[in-house]
């Protein structure tokens, strides 16, 4: 599976895209309003993260509603926010992350969901029903959840368990790995696992705690080989890093398809990481809302939630779902944290104007 999950500055809304947005919203929120269970009202445009849902649910849904879907991919969340506010194409359904259901909500860019028509809700675990991009799901539903933390090779790694950032930040201890290192190319992530071991929060707000990361950063340079959010679980399997920092199910999914779950594994280092949930939600430029709608129904349905995360290797923030799912894939810790790590994890929210201070300072460790 490839999923980028690049979180580039986000430049504001024009104005006159968010007039045009706005125009036709409370038109397309009584009609959201107005659906029902399983209505479909046309065919589904789906945008996507790439290789992100089994290619059966599509097939599935496809035949059990008798509509088409097609499917477009965007590379990060930046660049489905721009396609969305240039309404040059229409999507019913794009699947963005947290913090970006967040953005596109307060920018008026998201329809409301008719809980009536999605009853499936109600499968969703309490924890992923109340979080603070969208409380009580007014916006959106989320789809699947992960970690961010490290990829590595067992040649340099015994244990899981002992896993740090200073294995890329401690001089001494990433010293035998110089040149054998990567870090996602991404502001956000980057300095997320910089201040967490730092002892700070990835949310940070604090100018010094942002200048002792990137000064952090910057002395960590000239150990890594590269920053790569595209191909970083690619470079560990081939031997051309050992220690990478990435996204868990993009790393389990290399491991499988190389069948080097033997050589290499994955977890979270014990000062903490990044908890992310990729979510379902509607544009108020879409077209077809009912099919939407029905569509976040269909895949908060127990069934076919178990069969996307199994699919994917992500865990699934369905309560149902995951009563259905490999008991093997919920025992592993590295997709299911048990709760004292997930104590440790924090979601990524807006910084708002805070965050052009994050891409100047990784433009400066970069430079």
């Amino acid at each position: 599976m490839v999923r980028g999950r690049r979180l580039l500055l986000v430049a504001a809304v024009v104005a006159i895209v968010a007039a045009a947005c706005g125009g036709g919203g409370s038109e397309l929120q009584a009609k959201a309003d107005a659906c029902k269970v399983d209505e479909v009202d046309g065919d589904l445009s789906l945008y996507n993260w790439s290789e992100y849902i089994d290619p059966e649910l599509v097939e599935k849904f496809k035949a059990t509603y008798g509509v088409e879907v097609t499917e477009t991919f965007f590379e990060s969340n930046e660049s489905m926010l721009a396609q969305v506010e240039a309404g040059g194409a229409v999507y019913d359904l794009v699947v963005p992350s947290d913090y970006m259901v967040d953005i596109m909500r307060q920018e008026g860019l998201l329809v409301k969901l008719n809980r009536e028509a999605i009853p499936n809700l109600a499968n969703l675990d309490p924890k992923f029903t109340n979080l603070p991009f969208d409380p009580g799901n007014e916006y959106s539903a989320p789809y699947l959840w992960g970690t961010t933390g490290i990829g590595f090779s067992y040649d340099v790694v015994d244990d899981a368990a002992d896993l740090t950032w200073g294995l890329i930040f401690d001089p001494e201890l990433s010293a035998p790995f110089a040149g054998k290192i990567s870090l996602l190319d991404d502001e956000r992530e980057v300095f997320a696992a910089a201040l967490k071991y730092l002892g700070y929060s990835v949310n940070s707000k604090d100018e010094k705690e942002l200048q002792e990361a990137t000064e952090l950063l910057k002395a960590a340079k000239d150990r890594v080989a590269t920053f790569t959010s595209d191909s970083f679980e690619d470079l560990l399997v081939a031997g051309e890093v050992v220690i990478a920092h990435g996204w868990n199910g993009d790393f389990f999914s290399a491991f499988d398809e190389a069948d080097a779950w033997e050589e290499l594994g994955y977890g979270i280092p014990k000062e903490g990481g990044v908890a992310w949930v990729d979510n379902m939600a509607i544009p108020t430029t879409a077209e077809h809302v009912c099919t939407a709608q029905t569509f976040i129904n269909f895949i908060l349905d127990p069934e076919n939630g178990a069969q996307l995360a199994e699919w994917n290797y992500y865990a699934s923030p369905n309560a149902k779902a995951n009563e259905l799912i490999d008991p093997e894939m919920l025992s592993d810790p590295a997709v299911y944290p048990p709760p004292e790590v997930f104590e440790k994890l924090e979601f990524l929210e807006d910084l708002g104007d805070f965050a052009t201070k994050y891409a100047d300072a990784f433009t400066e460790v970069k430079s």
